[in-house]
């Protein structure tokens, strides 16, 4: 279980009249616990919904209140609640360093205890879940956009977290890519918070939440969820 108790998230603004640094607020305070197995948070860019995924697998850290990913606090227990939480970027290129895909995977795997020989295996294997074993040893940067996704979600999910975080992992995809990866993240095990501007699939989930100007506006049932939003960026408009 994941859970925020009054988390705010503050960071040092430049003065641009040359005084002291200003703080602003970024999100919160927060309070919340999130056990469905599909989460999705929507919002307009800046709103802070990056901010709110970031902080569940310790890339963020409150500035004050605690995050809890069950029972460890990401501000004291980072290592661990990274090894239970995994989490994808809009962009995958922000999360492939090796040359090719096989590389890619059986650097995720060198925190598991395996040979270098059974590292391989179990990357291999992960490739092929996701239909990219025929790209094993293709140069990264000679996959599609959403090849490259696939194997970002490939190399998060083969050390097998217990959940999953995606900060918009369909943004940068065409329709078809999209699609894609919106049913693969559909059918995983794991419990899945995912970040989207993409609306249906937002309907999908068990529970959304929306976010705005750092808050959390609204939190609840997908179609009153998005109903809200977009009455909210209506009046926004």
């Amino acid at each position: 279980m994941i859970a925020l108790d009054d988390v705010l998230v503050t960071a040092y603004s430049p003065d641009p009249a040359g005084g002291a640094d200003r703080v602003v607020r970024l999100l919160g305070p927060v309070t919340l616990e999130l056990v469905e197995h599909r989460v999705a948070i929507v919002g307009a860019n800046g709103s802070g919904k990056s901010t709110l995924a970031r902080l569940l697998n310790g890339l963020v850290l409150p500035s004050s209140g605690t995050v809890r990913v069950d029972g460890l606090d990401t501000a004291r227990d980072g290592a661990a609640v990274r090894r239970k939480v995994g989490f994808m970027f809009t962009d995958p290129d922000a999360q492939l360093v090796m040359p090719t895909p096989v590389e890619d995977v059986a650097l995720s795997l060198r925190r598991l205890p395996l040979t270098p020989a059974e590292r391989d295996v179990a990357a291999r294997a992960a490739l092929a879940r996701f239909g990219l074993a025929d790209r094993a040893e293709v140069p990264v940067h000679a996959l599609s956009g959403g090849q490259r996704q696939l194997l970002a979600l490939a190399s998060v999910l083969a050390t097998e977290p217990a959940i999953l975080v995606c900060d918009e992992p369909t943004t940068l995809l065409d329709l078809r890519w999209r699609g894609v990866v919106d049913a693969l993240l559909a059918d995983l095990e794991q419990q899945v918070v995912v970040v989207t501007h993409d609306l249906d699939a937002a309907l999908q989930a068990d529970r959304v939440l929306v976010v705005d100007d750092g808050s959390v506006v609204f939190d609840g049932d997908p179609a009153q969820a998005v109903a809200h939003y977009r009455a909210l960026m209506q009046v926004g408009a």
